[in-house]
């Protein structure tokens, strides 16, 4: 998995100084914004007001604990996302987790390879159509991840247990209106 660092921060170029404190305003602007784009890579504490840094931090953070989950369960990126699936959906077919991870079928055969060697799943006929094969994750590295996921769902647990009524729903609500905008970015 890749990590990709998005600039929320607007860049409006500032018009044409007119006299010299609009050239200093300008300035204390780009410096301003360079400030934050500096402390979201660096990981420097971030304004009060910077929401959008936070955000990135988020995703920043999320791409790492993936990267960290599957440097633990020794997989590649797209072997973690199929055994999320597994994990959280129960057992597949090969063609169901290709167009889960949007790859090609015989790319899927040879992520389901790789995580076959590695006992991280087994492959079983289909029940009741013997020509289709039938994938589930192994339970030793089920419970595996699901021992290096948990402190992470705890703690969110946590956090959201010591929000009152109005906080969950100012939460709830953002962050409803944030999904919005990434599933219309994708549109």
């Amino acid at each position: 998995m890749y990590t990709t660092t998005i600039d929320l921060v607007p860049h409006d170029e500032p018009t044409a100084p007119t006299d010299g404190r609009r050239d200093r305003d300008a300035r204390s602007d780009r410096d301003d914004r360079r400030d934050r784009e500096a402390a979201r890579r660096d990981g420097r504490p971030l304004p009060d007001d910077d929401i959008r840094a936070r955000v990135q931090q988020v995703g920043v953070r999320q791409q790492r604990f993936e990267r960290h989950l599957a440097r633990a369960l020794d997989v590649d990126a797209a072997g973690l996302e199929a055994m999320d699936h597994l994990i959280s959906h129960g057992q597949s077919t090969p063609t169901e987790l290709a167009r889960r991870l949007e790859i090609s079928t015989a790319a899927m055969t040879l992520v389901l390879n790789r995580l076959e060697s590695a006992g991280h799943v087994t492959r079983e006929r289909h029940p009741s159509d013997g020509r289709k094969l039938v994938v589930t994750a192994a339970e030793r590295s089920s419970d595996r991840a699901y021992d290096l996921v948990l402190p992470l769902i705890e703690g969110i647990e946590d956090v959201v247990a010591d929000m009152d009524d109005s906080e969950r729903a100012t939460v709830q609500a953002f962050l409803d209106r944030l999904i919005g905008i990434y599933d219309d970015a994708m549109d």
